[in-house]
C-alpha cells in the first residue's frame, strides 16, 4: 500500500519567506489540497526584498531573494509567490508589478510570479471586498499601518478602519519593533486574535483583510466569517488561493474561509 508523500503532481509552488518565520508554511501545508507541494526559500533582506532603483523605474532583488529564484529555476516550479506582505506595502505603488518582471526573467516563462500584495488585492476582488478592516499584527508599527493603508488607498480599496493585534500582557511593554526579535512570533494566540477582531470590526466593514505572512490566523477564518457575516481574507489564504489558480488547480477546501471554497 503506497503512503502519502506530499508530491507535488499537480503543482509545486515556490515561497519566499523570511528567514525566521515558521507560520507561513505551517499554514500553507495546513490549508493545501493533496497533489500540491510547498517549497520555502528564506530571505532575510531589509524591507522591502528589492529596492528601487535611482529613477524607480525597476527594482533590483536583494541577494537572498536573488538566490532563491535562481534555486527555484532549477525546480521546475509551476509558481513562485513573494510571500512577504511588508514588501508589497512599504515598497508601494508599481513594486508588485516590477518584481515580478524581475524575477520571470531569473525563474523562467514556465513559471507564474506573484506577490502577496496581488494576491491580496486579488482576494479582496473575488470576495467582493471594497471597505475592509485591516488588522496588522503587534509588531507591525504605527509607520506599517499608514503606508499599509496607503497601498490599498491607491489601488482603489478604501480600509473602513485599521486595528493593531494587542500582544497580551506578557508582551505589552515592548515596542512593536521588538516583538518578533524577542519571540512573539512563536507565541501567537488565535483565540486572542479572533475575540479582537470580532468585537473591533466596525459595522461598515464589508470584510476583513488579516495582513502579514508571519501572523497566525488561518485557524480562525472561517469561525470569523460565521460570526461577522463577512468575508475574511488572510495573507497566506490569499497567495494559496492565488497560486492554485494560476496553476490551474481545482480544489474545494473546507474550513479555512469561503475563499478557497471551489477554488
Amino acid at each position: 500500500m503506497l503512503q502519502p508523500d506530499n508530491w507535488g503532481w499537480k503543482a509545486r509552488i515556490g515561497l519566499f519567506i523570511v528567514s525566521s518565520e515558521a507560520v507561513p508554511e505551517a499554514e500553507w501545508w495546513a490549508m493545501a489540497p493533496p497533489g500540491v507541494s510547498v517549497h520555502a526559500a528564506r530571505v532575510k533582506a531589509s524591507t522591502p526584498w528589492a529596492k528601487w532603483d535611482d529613477a524607480k523605474n525597476a527594482v533590483v532583488p536583494e541577494a537572498d531573494l536573488e538566490r532563491g529564484a535562481q534555486q527555484f529555476a532549477d525546480m521546475r516550479l509551476s509558481a513562485v509567490v513573494v510571500g512577504h506582505s511588508s514588501s508589497s506595502l512599504l515598497g508601494g505603488k508599481g513594486w508588485d508589478d516590477a518584481v515580478v518582471k524581475q524575477l520571470s526573467e531569473i525563474v523562467g516563462p514556465d513559471t507564474h510570479v506573484t506577490t502577496n500584495g496581488l494576491d491580496c488585492m486579488a482576494a479582496l476582488k473575488a470576495s467582493g471586498v471594497h471597505k475592509p478592516f485591516l488588522v496588522f499584527p503587534a509588531w507591525f508599527g504605527p509607520s506599517v499601518h499608514e503606508k499599509g493603508s496607503q497601498y490599498f488607498i491607491d489601488q482603489g480599496i478604501a480600509p473602513s478602519g485599521v486595528m493593531q493585534f494587542g500582544p497580551g500582557r506578557n508582551w505589552r511593554d515592548l515596542p512593536p519593533e521588538r516583538l518578533y526579535p524577542e519571540g512573539k512570533g512563536f507565541d501567537q494566540d488565535i483565540e486572542s486574535l479572533y475575540r479582537q477582531i470580532r468585537t473591533a470590526c466596525p459595522v461598515g466593514a464589508d470584510g476583513v483583510l488579516i495582513v502579514g505572512t508571519g501572523f497566525r490566523c488561518v485557524g480562525i477564518l472561517q469561525s470569523l466569517e460565521d460570526d461577522l457575516g463577512k468575508p475574511v481574507v488572510s495573507a497566506n489564504q490569499a497567495s494559496l488561493w492565488s497560486c492554485l489558480g494560476l496553476c490551474g488547480v481545482q480544489a474545494n477546501i473546507a474550513g479555512y474561509g469561503r475563499l478557497l471554497q471551489g477554488v
